[in-house]
């Protein structure tokens, strides 16, 4: 069974041509990941993307003398994962399920290629994780906000 339908069904795609889709379907696998597991490192290579389904992922960095810190937690029809695209295809943050997670992961080597074989998938694939990109830039300064606002009015 393909999972083009299931492509075709997520938020992130919606926008894209059927034909991209179906394109997209042959670097894609259904995964499956328990609660409290990892489903990428900080630092460790970023080979793949992930269209989440069901369940939820937190974004953390990990602190000296802190531990870890929530960066964003996201959820069902959100996307994980855009370091893929770019060198040096390493992940900056860790990604761990907080509650059991239904996703499609998408090979960022069978991505990158396809990218090459057709330059205006490419472009619009580019297109699709820059915005991923800013939203994500977006939600971390709200929460430096939040953080560092807090603490600056405390101090006043």
């Amino acid at each position: 069974m393909t999972l083009e339908p299931l492509l075709h069904d997520h938020p992130f795609l919606k926008n894209l041509e059927p034909d991209y889709v179906a394109l997209l379907a042959g670097c894609a696998t259904n995964v499956r990941f328990g609660e409290g597991s990892f489903l990428f490192r900080e630092g460790e290579p970023a080979d793949r993307c992930f269209l989440i389904r069901e369940g939820k992922i937190a974004l953390e960095i990990a602190a000296p003398g802190r531990g870890s810190i929530i960066v964003q937690t996201v959820g069902a029809d959100d996307v994980v994962g855009f370091s893929w695209l770019l060198e040096p295809h390493q992940w900056q943050f860790d990604g761990r399920a907080v509650e059991p997670v239904h996703a499609i992961a998408l090979d960022g080597t069978c991505l990158r290629g396809k990218c090459r074989d057709d330059p205006r998938l490419g472009f619009e694939l580019t297109q699709l994780f820059a915005r991923l990109a800013i939203q994500r830039l977006q939600a971390t300064r709200l929460q430096l906000l939040d953080v560092y606002g807090n603490a600056h009015a405390s101090a006043v």
